[in-house]
């Protein structure tokens, strides 16, 4: 998924050269358990906040990343007309503010992972206590705080089943959960990250 979004998945692009759990085994100074959010925005969380403006520069940055996390900087500042040293420094920039993460994206099921799953969580209290503590367990890819039936979605990659019972199992002592329901996946059908990253008209413009 582009360096701080499974499905899954801020802008959560999901795309870095490394990664933080047993599915992908990465160089540890790459690991940020928090994502695409900083510790710095923690009070500033979702879609509640207005995220910061993004130029053509970056626009055009973020969709090259989108269509090939592997695209060299010379090419896309060819195509954008600028310096290889801008788009390096917008790369950066992106990265720095959370906003930018290339990352190499699996399919969890097809290298082996036998359990991987969606669960549902209900607190009892405010969500955000309960969402920072599964956070920082490896098995877990994504956690987002949402509104409707459950107050915390978890994605999870577990090897098997058992150790899925035993991960939901943690899940339910923690303090505030008052309820989880287990959504196994039997198949992965569809995760893309190319929606692009501009809004023309009220309409989404996509990578070409």
């Amino acid at each position: 998924m582009p360096r701080g979004l499974t499905p899954g998945h801020a802008l959560s692009l999901a795309f870095t050269r490394s990664g933080g759990s047993r599915l992908t085994r990465c160089d540890a100074r790459w690991y940020n358990r928090l994502a695409l959010r900083s510790v710095d925005q923690l009070e500033r969380r979702g879609a509640v906040s207005r995220p910061r403006r993004l130029d053509r520069v970056d626009q055009r940055l973020i969709e090259a990343l989108q269509k090939n996390g592997r695209e060299p900087f010379r090419r896309i500042a060819a195509d954008v007309g600028v310096s290889e040293a801008t788009i390096r420094a917008r790369y950066q920039r992106l990265c720095d503010d959370n906003i930018l993460q290339v990352t190499g994206v699996t399919n969890p099921l097809g290298l082996g992972f036998e359990a991987q799953a969606m669960v549902g969580i209900r607190t009892g209290g405010a969500p955000e206590p309960v969402a920072d503590a599964i956070a920082r367990w490896d098995e877990v890819d994504y956690v987002v705080i949402t509104a409707g039936q459950f107050d915390i979605l978890v994605e999870v990659v577990c090897a098997d089943r058992r150790e899925l019972l035993d991960l939901t199992n943690r899940i339910r002592a923690l303090e505030g959960v008052v309820s989880t329901e287990s959504f196994l996946y039997l198949e992965l059908w569809k995760q893309l990250y190319d929606w692009g990253a501009r809004l023309q008209d009220g309409e989404r413009v996509r990578v070409q």
